[in-house]
């Protein structure tokens, strides 16, 4: 048993991290989405690490300190995920498909300022194609 507080201890911790993040409302395609702002980096390294589910319509955006061939990968991860890569006029510029406990990097096509994670397939049940933009990116809080 006490070797497990610890493990509880680093999980309420986490847990507690994830909750404070900000959260906005994001359209794309008309589809209407909640995602939890990861725009400092303690927050872009957790992601969605240790999570067990993901709510339907709601994701990650990731806001990046600056604009680059960003890339993503799963360790620790247990949600199949899609990752929109989006540059700063909130246009997609790829959207990747990723596999839960990878290491595999999954990068942007050019230089983006943001991801936006969602649930495996999201985006294609949604016919949210490259090319289309994001609305709302506004409103997210600048890196830190």
């Amino acid at each position: 048993m006490k070797h497990l507080l610890p493990v509880f201890a680093l999980y309420v911790i986490s847990m507690a991290a994830q909750a404070a993040m900000p959260q906005i409302e994001l359209t794309a395609n008309k589809h209407k989405l909640t995602a939890e702002v990861a725009h400092t980096d303690p927050d872009r390294m957790q992601g969605l690490m240790h999570r067990r589910m993901l709510p339907e319509n709601r994701g990650m955006l990731f806001v990046f300190p600056n604009i680059a061939r960003h890339g993503m990968w799963m360790m620790n991860t247990y949600i199949p995920l899609s990752v929109a890569f989006i540059d700063s006029d909130g246009v997609i510029v790829n959207i990747e498909d990723m596999q839960p406990h990878t290491r595999d990097s999954h990068n942007a096509a050019r230089p983006v300022r943001y991801a936006l994670e969602m649930n495996l397939g999201w985006f294609r049940k949604r016919d949210i194609t490259p090319g289309m933009k994001i609305d709302g990116l506004d409103r997210a809080p600048p890196p830190r």
